[in-house]
């Protein structure tokens, strides 16, 4: 969380080292609780125990990176289940269809029964929040999901993104602007000490006290469209967000990095057609897994530069004591259809199920049932490997 006093640079940068040297000096060594190996140790400290110095980042507050000090659990009894959160605050992807309304359409952990409560017809309609025709991706990621014996819950209500602990996995698909605000609540606009408990942003409390407790967070297309002023979520997709983008248009992605349990069983390389985003600032202490060939667009840019010979395309890193996987394609509806022929469905597919797996703790490797693993996003950091 950011403190609201502000300091002057060079303050802020003595107090940032000052926390390093007393970390590195075991002054903030405590491990946090419920972590796998201590249940009951105090907290007295911002740094894990055996984390590294430069794993704590200053900018966002938080230890974060490949660093797997940075994760821990304090929640023990999640469901085998995700929520899918898909709101839009904004421009609306073709893909996640027609707007849900309010509450959440969930899925039963054990029996997959879906409830969810019809549209009513008016006047005035009142709109429904079961899953149509058109709402292509979240029903792709249920399927998806299911397949693999996970849960899916949906959702579009802002309200509904609290009890998060009961998931291991919350995945954004594609949400845009500010989603995580309440909109339309209104305030005691004469009383500037509100007694009716209006809390606009709770969400986003609720999502970083998830991070907090050992949560996982998924994030596609664009989830890289969304919260651009909130500096914990631009830290959570990785110090990264999106700018700009070229053409709609085919390109070339490349397996990179060591080996990851979210690209297994992909080939070295792959067609597509998206967006390729381009992103400002450009994820750093993360483990790239997926990059773009850039000489493989028509149309590489419109305003920014781009990124030359290393153009990240998905990305993983453990955040505040939460897991990340996060990527920036699945622009198009056909990529969530199977059999749709669509240039690098399957590829596509295969690479967002082993993410959400990975993610929520579990052996990634698509079409095995769900089993507790420990490994996520092994190795070291490739910023811009060569």
């Amino acid at each position: 969380m950011h403190n609201s006093t502000k300091t002057a640079p060079f303050a802020r940068t003595m107090v940032a080292a000052a926390v390093l040297v007393l970390c590195a000096a075991g002054g903030a060594s405590a491990q946090y609780a419920h972590s796998p190996e201590t249940n009951d140790t105090p907290i007295n400290g911002n740094l894990p125990q055996g984390a590294l110095p430069f794993s704590w980042d200053p900018t966002y507050n938080v230890c974060r990176g490949v660093d797997p000090k940075c994760y821990h659990n304090w929640v023990d009894d999640r469901q085998m289940k995700v929520l899918v959160y898909s709101r839009t605050a904004g421009p609306r992807h073709a893909n996640i269809g027609t707007a849900l309304g309010a509450g959440k359409n969930t899925q039963n952990a054990t029996t997959f029964v879906v409830t969810c409560t019809a549209e009513q017809p008016g006047p005035p309609v009142i709109r429904g929040n079961c899953l149509g025709s058109n709402n292509t991706a979240q029903q792709a990621l249920r399927t998806w999901l299911n397949a693999e014996g996970i849960a899916v819950d949906v959702t579009e209500d802002v309200t509904q993104l609290s009890n998060l602990d009961q998931y291991r996995a919350v995945i954004f698909m594609s949400p845009t602007r500010d989603t995580m605000w309440k909109h339309g609540s209104m305030l005691l606009t004469t009383n500037t000490n509100l007694t009716n408990n209006t809390h606009l942003d709770a969400a986003k409390t609720a999502l970083r006290q998830y991070m907090r407790a050992g949560g996982g967070f998924v994030g596609i297309h664009n989830a890289f469209g969304t919260e651009y002023n909130w500096p914990y979520y631009e830290g959570l997709l990785g110090n990264a967000n999106y700018y700009d983008h070229g053409a709609n248009q085919r390109g070339r992605a490349f397996v990179t990095g060591s080996p990851d349990p979210s690209t297994k069983g992909l080939p070295e390389s792959f067609e597509t057609i998206d967006e390729w985003y381009n992103l400002q600032p450009y994820p750093t202490n993360v483990k790239v897994v997926l990059r773009l060939d850039e000489t493989s667009l028509a149309t590489r840019r419109t305003t920014h530069p781009g990124h030359g010979d290393f153009h990240p395309m998905a990305w993983c890193q453990n955040y505040d004591g939460g897991h990340v996987w996060v990527t920036p394609i699945g622009h198009d509806r056909g990529q969530f259809q199977d059999g749709s022929g669509f240039l690098g469905q399957a590829e596509f597919k295969r690479l967002v199920v082993q993410g959400i797996k990975m993610t929520m703790g579990l052996v990634a490797d698509m079409g095995t049932p769900p089993t507790v693993s420990t490994t996520f996003c092994p190795s070291s950091p490739n910023p811009n490997p060569k």
